[in-house]
Formats: C-alpha cells, sequence, structure tokens
C-alpha cells in the first residue's frame, strides 16, 4: 500500500516509521530542508519529549478535547515512548515527570528519528511543498495529514493544513496561540525584566488560579505560568491578572509578618523591610513610600501594601502571538475524525495526526505526547 505523509515534524516522522515498520511503502513529504526543526527547539533545545504518567494522568493535562485521546494515549503512552527512543540508544531523564534525553540534546531525538526512518526505506522528500492535497490524494492509498499549527512560522508551520482541511469538507475551529508569553500595559514592566518568581499564584479572569513560577519579560509576563492562563486570552480584549507573592499565607498572616517586622526595625525604611521577604526590584510596585520609616507607615499604607502582596495587579492587553507560541489552541475539529484510527470520517483514506488537530495540552511534555500518540495511531491504521 502507497501511504504518504505530508508534514515532517513528530507526529509526522512517528506515522511514517509507523506505516513502514507495517509493510507499506511510504513517501514522507517536508518542505523545510531537514526534519524535525521545530522538534528541535522544544524545551530550549532539550527536548521535553513527554511526560512519565500513565493514560490516565496525560488525559487530564489535556485542555482541548481530552476525551479524543483515550485510545492514541492507550495504544502508544509515554511509557511506550520512551521504550521506542532508550531501545535506539538514546537515554533519558526524568525530572519531577518531565522526561528530556540525558545528553538534554533535541537533535539526538530528531536523528534517531531519522535513522528510523532511513532503516525502513521511507522516501523522504525535503525541500518540498505540496500545493494540491487532491493530488495527493489521488497518488496514495492513503494519506496522513500532519503538517502542524501556526506557531513558529519560520520553522515551515504556515496553517496550510488547515486550509486542505477545509478545502476537502473538514471544519477547522477558531485558531489562536497557546502557551504563549501575555503583553501587559504597564509602564515600568521592562524594569523587570529576567525576574523569575517562583511560588505565586496567579489569577487570569475567573478560568484560572494555579500556583507556580512566573517570568517577568521586557513587555510582559512569561513562564510555566503564564503559558497556561494564556489560553484563556481573549485577542482584543483587555484582562486584569493578578499576582498573588505570597499565597502560603492569607492576609491577616501577612499583617502580623509586616506588624512584627516593622516593631522589631521601627527605624528601617520601609523599602529595607520589604527587600527581606520580596524581591528588590517589586519594591516599587508594592508601595509608593519606600523610603518612609517603619514606626512612620500608617495603618492604611500598610493595608494597602498587604492588599498589593496578595494581589499586584497587570492588566493583559493581548498576547505575543503565534510567532512566540508553543502551541496553536483550535485546528480539525475532532468529531470529525475517528478517534480510534486517526482516520477522517468525511474523506476515506485521509488521516490527522498532532498539532493539526484541535487538541492541546498544558506544558511538561504533554503535546509532543499527543504529536507521537496520535502519529503512531495513524501510521499503524493507515
Amino acid at each position: 500500500m502507497r501511504v504518504t505523509v505530508v508534514g515532517g515534524g513528530p507526529a509526522g516522522m512517528m506515522a511514517a516509521i509507523t506505516a513502514a515498520g507495517r509493510g507499506h511503502a511510504v513517501t514522507l513529504m517536508e518542505k523545510n530542508n531537514r526534519l524535525g526543526r521545530k522538534l528541535a527547539m522544544t524545551g530550549g533545545g532539550r527536548c521535553n519529549l513527554t511526560y512519565a504518567a500513565d493514560p490516565e494522568v496525560l488525559i487530564r493535562h489535556i485542555v482541548g478535547n481530552p476525551t479524543f485521546l483515550y485510545s492514541a494515549f492507550y495504544t502508544f503512552g509515554s511509557e511506550a515512548l520512551m521504550d521506542f527512543f532508550e531501545s535506539r540508544g538514546v537515554p533519558l531523564k526524568v525530572e519531577a515527570g518531565r522526561v528530556f534525553p540525558k545528553s538534554e540534546r533535541a537533535w539526538d531525538i530528531v536523528e534517531v528519528l531519522e535513522e528510523a526512518l532511513a532503516e525502513l526505506n521511507v522516501n523522504v522528500l525535503l525541500s518540498h511543498t505540496v500545493t494540491d492535497i487532491r493530488q495527493v490524494l489521488d497518488e496514495a492509498d492513503g494519506v496522513i495529514l500532519t503538517t502542524g499549527g501556526c506557531t513558529y512560522p519560520a520553522t515551515g508551520s504556515t496553517g496550510a493544513g488547515y486550509q486542505w482541511a477545509r478545502e476537502l469538507g473538514h471544519t477547522v475551529t477558531d485558531l489562536r496561540p497557546a502557551l504563549v508569553p501575555l503583553l501587559t500595559k504597564e509602564a515600568g514592566i521592562a524594569d523587570l525584566a529576567g525576574l523569575s518568581l517562583q511560588d505565586v499564584k496567579l489569577t487570569f479572569g475567573a478560568q484560572f488560579s494555579e500556583v507556580g513560577e512566573l517570568l517577568f519579560t521586557h513587555k510582559g509576563l512569561s513562564g510555566p505560568l503564564v503559558l497556561e492562563a494564556s489560553r484563556y486570552a481573549a485577542e482584543g480584549t483587555e484582562m486584569v491578572a493578578s499576582i498573588d507573592l505570597m499565597p502560603n499565607l492569607d492576609a491577616s498572616q501577612v499583617d502580623k509578618l509586616l506588624l512584627e517586622a516593622f516593631e522589631d526595625h521601627p527605624n528601617k525604611t520601609v523599602g529595607n523591610i520589604i527587600d527581606k521577604m520580596l524581591p528588590r526590584r517589586l519594591i516599587p510596585l508594592l508601595t509608593k513610600s519606600p523610603e518612609i520609616k517603619a514606626n512612620s507607615f500608617t495603618k492604611q499604607e500598610r493595608a494597602d501594601l498587604i492588599n498589593t502582596i496578595k494581589g499586584l495587579p497587570f492588566t493583559i492587553t493581548e498576547t505575543a502571538g503565534f510567532k512566540e507560541a508553543m502551541i496553536t489552541a483550535g485546528g480539525v475539529d475532532v468529531r470529525e475524525i475517528n478517534p480510534s484510527t486517526m482516520e477522517s470520517k468525511i474523506v476515506p483514506g485521509l488521516y490527522f495526526a498532532g498539532e493539526v488537530l484541535d487538541v492541546d495540552g498544558v506544558t511538561g511534555g504533554f503535546n509532543l505526547q499527543i504529536a507521537f500518540s496520535t502519529g503512531y495511531l495513524a501510521g499503524s491504521s493507515v
């Protein structure tokens, strides 16, 4: 059987390897001059390829259509993925559930996939741009679309797969950047660039309130907490995010902590006292009177300080867009895809896998696991 896979990312390479392993004559088409360019960028070049957990845990970390992935995760979950790479000579390590190659080289993952393709005699066509998806369908017995999303367009992710899906009768849900930094309008945000806060609570609208790590950028907010919250950002609509800098203490406990410090050091400035509790660079945002001595700081000023510590506000104006987003939320409507095979319910012989589908998860290796799992299922079903 002649199988054509369009797209040489993680989903496409896994689909091609799996289909070829079942005896099919497979052609893999990739518009770049090398496979896996975006894969090589993941995890800051370290490649967080999955999260070490059973399928039920993986499902709980999927925010876009999680139940659609039951068959894919149970057919080829994180344990199977780890076995795939370790059996091919890539030692892996686990950091708080997140799985990386021990070498911390994402290209090691890409190279193993390339070697497997070569061993199975997959016909890899690089620098090959598909212009007519119907012609591809006519020339193959089965076609697997793994063209990715709209993120990192410099790597070739143009969103063409969505247009092809529409041309073939599929519905594509609203596309938006996800796992993306957020931009704020507050003056002076650039002064905080590079400051990382651990174990703070980020509350974003009514949809998101979690504790974790946050990073300030020159234009706004990033870090794991912000990337996860970004899914709920509405482009063109300002939203307020607040940061609880001491989530383990309630307001009365923060008040007690400050009072004790003020009483112990009445002649120290408020700024010097706060400096012992929170990062110095935050002080201008926490109080307008950092130079006042503790014994002159009024009850109202202390109350205002406590409120700010428990809810430092920032106005979100927009996301950083697809150029900086890790993934695309939205995609080919999964109601039109058979979850047991990844085959289209509309076009027989057409399969979808990876980011082109309307499925996405939080950070931590879950989105790469989606790509590998759906790619494997499509490749084994075609």
